[in-house]
């Protein structure tokens, strides 16, 4: 039979017991992941020294004099790493013991979880009336194509042939355009990937691009096992997110003053869509730019959808498509001075179209 700790510690709920002076006495499984923190590391010590609430823990001390339960919803939980957590949670007294116990409840990640659907509906019907328009463009672009090519063989005058030569370059153009719309059509190639190696090369070709003027700055977990990916295309998809920050730094301060960060963690207990994923890699790309335009942060991830004035709009539609394919999510987070890019992959070979 479990006991009353193995319980616990097999709850979804985060649980803490704390003493008359509010100091830790116990936290589940769930609880060390909630606060990134293990039992080792904070029992005895104050809830304060490891997180703190808007205001103060002055009602939890009301509860073990008045005895009566209470609840708070959508509290803002600041932790010791200067995370921020946004929290449910339910306090109730242990008289016998003179402790307190504490249920809490992550709400961000039913937050996160129910803009994800709304964004991932939203994509998806864009995506699919795109690549209907895109595959009624390609037809009768290579019908002038052709029709181009007899021409020129029929002009009377050589020195014609340079208009339907700009015909035949201009539907070679669309053509990829179109192209790049309906995405790869190419089933992923999965093999042990070091995730490290493919950001060193990525930098190398930013920085030939730029001619080394950029700030590149690595900030690697170097304990972060391979993953499960398709080389090329994970290349593909880095390489339009790390593009995307050099030429916003570029244009905004230029790129000797810019700098990029590539930086890569582990994660424990991360959703990805409803997927409940033991573990995933994430790989950040943070840059100093001017931050994603207000009016465009719901839309970055659509096709033909750019803030600058000669981009496309598809890098990172095809990043996003890529790192889905691989059952993994970007996410991002931009402000007045910079953006940061959050690429998420599980770290297991089942997960790829199929689930962590």
């Amino acid at each position: 039979m479990l006991n009353d700790r193995q319980l616990l510690d097999n709850l979804t709920s985060a649980v803490l017991m704390l003493d008359s002076e509010l100091s830790l006495r116990y936290l589940n499984n769930a609880a060390e992941d909630l606060l990134s923190a293990s039992s080792a590391r904070v029992i005895g010590l104050s809830l304060d020294e490891v997180v703190r609430e808007t205001g103060s823990w002055q009602a939890l001390r009301e509860v073990l004099v008045k005895g009566e339960r209470y609840t708070v919803r959508r509290a803002h939980w600041h932790l010791h790493n200067r995370e921020m957590r946004i929290v449910d949670y339910s306090v109730g007294p242990l008289s016998e013991l003179g402790m307190l116990l504490v249920e809490v409840q992550p709400v961000e990640r039913l937050l996160r979880i129910a803009r994800e659907d709304t964004l991932y509906n939203t994509r998806e019907t864009t995506r699919n009336l795109v690549r209907g328009m895109a595959h009624e463009v390609k037809n009768p672009l290579g019908g002038i194509r052709g029709a181009a090519q007899l021409l020129q063989r029929e002009l009377p005058d050589p020195a014609l042939e340079e208009y339907t030569q700009v015909i035949i370059e201009e539907v070679d153009r669309l053509r990829q355009l179109v192209d790049h719309l309906l995405g790869s059509r190419q089933r992923l190639k999965l093999m042990a990937t070091n995730v490290h190696e493919v950001l060193e090369r990525v930098a190398q070709l930013v920085d030939a691009e730029c001619e080394g003027r950029l700030h590149i700055r690595r900030d690697y977990d170097p304990s972060i096992p391979e993953v499960p990916a398709d080389r090329e295309q994970l290349l593909q998809a880095l390489l339009n997110i790390v593009r995307n920050a050099m030429q916003a730094v570029g244009e905004y301060s230029g790129l000797t003053s810019g700098e990029i960060v590539l930086r890569t963690r582990i994660q424990r207990r991360f959703t990805i869509g409803r997927r409940l994923c033991p573990l995933v890699c994430c790989i950040e790309v943070e840059d100093n730019g001017p931050g994603i335009d207000e009016a465009l942060r719901e839309q970055i991830f659509f096709p033909m959808v750019s803030g600058r004035a000669e981009g496309t709009g598809l890098g990172l539609s095809i990043s996003q498509n890529i790192i889905n394919q691989h059952g993994g999510l970007i996410q991002y987070d931009s402000r007045s001075g910079g953006s940061v890019f959050q690429i998420y992959l599980p770290l297991s070979s089942k997960s790829a179209n199929t689930g962590c």
